[in-house]
């Protein structure tokens, strides 16, 4: 399990990253410093020297622990098998909204989750430069910033509902569903192609739902765990919970119960 300790030296890990690593290299890229991985999706230094930085630390932090971070997984993608794993696995994205980061914009974040035997017992998501933090751990609460947070209430009409939907990266028949059905709701946003400042903005209250496609555990394993912890829902598009164990598309999250109901019924609804 985590303890308050903990949560504080991972919370300061990726503060002194950001702050040594990422935040310095923002709009100071070089060309040769942004290669593709894969077709399509981009890594920089800073991605590679920021999870180098991180793992090493949680490794001494938790000995005995793995480390699954995204750029390992791409380097290895049998990493991926200790996500269901025993012990403790650490899941990390060391710089979530890379494409933004290579283009010199912004959101990005610095993510880390904590699993034991295969269950999500803490979650850290910092945006380095709005100066937010979100940090949890299961069963006590979410803190952002140095607030506790509590989603629950109240709930908004649909038609007042604002959230995103990453309508790019569905099938083209859910694409236009989706986007018909935003029509019922306040206001449907294109997303920030950046999941860790989405879960934020569930979090603080500037928007109510997001709905993705893809679901990496390195993009929505942490966000996932400190939204339930504020009282939120976090389920695939057929109803059941998300588990980062099973390898599956699509993930509505929502700051309650009744909103993720609202939404599910105006995007996803036959």
């Amino acid at each position: 399990m985590a303890d308050d300790a903990l949560l504080d030296a991972v919370g300061d890990l990726l503060r002194e990253t950001a702050e040594r690593i990422v935040v310095p290299l923002f709009q100071r890229l070089d060309d040769h410093e942004i290669t593709e991985k894969a077709p399509g999706e981009v890594v920089t230094v800073a991605d590679r020297r920021a999870e180098k930085t991180i793992s090493e630390e949680l490794l001494r932090l938790r000995p005995g622990s793995v480390v699954v971070g995204e750029e390992a997984v791409a380097a290895d993608p049998a990493l991926l098998e200790h996500v269901r794993g025993t012990g403790d696995v650490w899941l990390v994205d060391p710089l979530d909204g890379t494409a933004n980061f290579a283009a010199g914009r912004r959101p990005f974040a610095l993510m880390v989750a904590l699993l034991t035997d295969g269950e999500p017992v803490a979650s850290w998501i910092l945006d380095p430069l709005a100066d937010t933090l979100a940090v949890c751990r299961a069963g006590a609460g979410v803190r952002l910033g140095d607030r506790a947070v509590d989603t629950t209430a109240p709930v908004p009409s649909p038609g007042e509902l604002r959230g995103a939907a990453m309508s790019h990266y569905l099938p083209p028949s859910m694409r236009s569903r989706v986007t018909a059905g935003g029509q019922r709701l306040g206001e449907l946003l294109p997303g920030l192609h950046c999941a860790g400042r989405e879960y934020l903005d569930v979090l603080a209250g500037t928007q109510h739902f997001v709905l993705f496609w893809r679901t990496f555990p390195w993009d929505h394993v942490p966000g996932a765990l400190l939204v339930r912890e504020a009282g939120g829902v976090v389920r695939r598009f057929d109803g059941t919970d998300y588990d980062p164990a099973v390898d599956d598309h699509g993930l509505l999250v929502a700051a309650n119960e009744r909103i993720w109901d609202e939404v599910h019924a105006a995007l996803l609804a036959d």
